[in-house]
């Protein structure tokens, strides 16, 4: 048989089996869709998604026995309708692309499979073997073209679908920091975050010069690391919100544990934290108590805790007083005197005496806690006293005061060291 015939003979037999491709196409269709589901397991638990694979699968073979059948130019073929919705939802659905690309290996394998199975059974192998070239080579360039144009349409949809998520997410964060009431089903959805639990709210920011993108990354990564640190097994809640700052919500569950929240020792990260609290609206108060530890930690400036937590008696009543830094100035420096030098000897004197007053005047309770001998807590609270020029008891409420504003708002509060 000569080329010329044996090309015509392929031909004519590459037709006969795309009709009868399209004969079979239901069954053909049910095998593969059984295949594809059974093998990728992003789509297993979605009815939706597995539904639109179906249709996606039948329009792509429809697809082919007619390029097959008509000899149509595969470059002149466009995705077909299902075809590019599949895609989409898979990006709605932030499932990885790679489900998408995969199936359409899977299938071209099915679809050769079943292409072969029938041509071994021709009598005349040699024009069986050139039809299944035309056969391979044709799948080969439409999976190509296909598998191009359902990626890009899945990108578009997938950078659609998150600004116009981030946008609904906002604007529910919004609605619930201020207090209103919204549906808590919706609500979930739209920040993919279960509200009927304990949630301990988190503020984080950087005060490095590195780019945008980046420093949001790294404070994203900061607060996966402190919900690792503090026990919890679900995913938080991130919202940017500059280019330096992110909001975060840690999920507790349905307990209420005491938790740790734990920073990193990177100088210029920063982590703010509420107490825990419930439903809907203790999204809202958890949030609201860690920017109060956040306007602790910005008031402390350079000296700020790597972790400043509103749990703390002590940051609770500092973020009282950080609200008039003013006033608190003035109280400092009646309170203390020469003591509120913004020195290290006076430091080292003031951290004594705070927790000489939280041990209830125990000289070794304070050692103790310290590490100190007991003789040198006395020193230094007999040193701290004179420093002050006046006795423990002279308006000890205002001297208790004065020491938790000098170790948490620290170079707002203190007074130059004297010349």
């Amino acid at each position: 048989m000569t080329a010329d015939r044996l090309h015509g003979a392929a031909v004519a037999r590459v037709t006969a089996l795309a009709t009868q491709m399209g004969t079979e196409l239901p069954a053909l269709t049910k095998t593969l869709h059984k295949v594809l589901a059974d093998s990728i397991e992003d789509l297993q638990g979605d009815q939706l998604i597995v539904e639109l694979l179906g249709a996606s699968i039948e329009s792509n073979l429809e697809t082919v026995a007619h390029i097959l059948r008509y000899d149509v130019a595969v470059d002149e073929v466009a995705t077909p309708f299902a075809a590019e919705e599949y895609a989409r939802r898979l990006a709605q659905r932030g499932i990885a692309p790679i489900a998408l690309v995969r199936a359409y290996r899977l299938g071209q394998q099915q679809v050769l499979d079943w292409a072969f199975d029938e041509l071994g059974r021709d009598a005349d192998q040699s024009v069986a073997l050139a039809a299944g070239r035309i056969i391979v080579d044709t799948t080969f360039r439409y999976i190509d073209r296909i598998s191009e144009q359902v990626v890009t349409a899945y990108e578009s949809e997938r950078v659609r679908w998150l600004a116009n998520r981030n946008t609904l997410r906002k604007a529910m964060i919004e609605e619930l920091l201020r207090g209103e009431p919204v549906d808590l089903a919706a609500a979930e959805g739209a920040l993919s975050y279960r509200l009927r639990q304990n949630h301990v709210g988190v503020v984080l920011w950087s005060t490095s010069g590195s780019g945008g993108d980046e420093n949001l990354r790294q404070l994203e990564r900061l607060l996966q690391q402190a919900a690792t640190a503090a026990g919890c097994s679900g995913q938080p809640l991130f919202v940017p919100r500059d280019r330096s700052t992110g909001w975060g919500w840690i999920p507790l569950g349905r307990g209420r544990p005491a938790i740790t929240v734990a920073g990193d020792d990177d100088g210029d990260r920063w982590i703010a934290v509420g107490s825990p609290a419930a439903g809907a609206d203790g999204f809202r108060v958890t949030h609201l108590e860690a920017l109060r530890a956040q306007q602790v930690a910005l008031a402390a400036r350079e000296r700020a805790h790597r972790v400043t937590t509103f749990a703390d008696p002590q940051v609770r009543t500092a973020a009282m007083m950080a609200a008039d830094l003013e006033g608190t100035r003035r109280l400092v420096r009646n309170a203390l005197g020469p003591l509120a030098a913004d020195t290290e000897a006076a430091d080292r004197l003031r951290e004594t005496l705070l927790v000489f007053l939280a041990e209830k005047g125990s000289y070794l309770a304070t050692a103790e806690r310290i590490h100190l001998h007991k003789n040198t807590v006395k020193y230094r609270v007999d040193k701290a006293l004179e420093e002050r020029g006046r006795p423990l008891d002279d308006e000890r409420l205002e001297l208790e005061l004065a020491l938790v504003a000098c170790r948490w708002l620290a170079g707002s509060v203190l007074m130059p060291p004297a010349p």
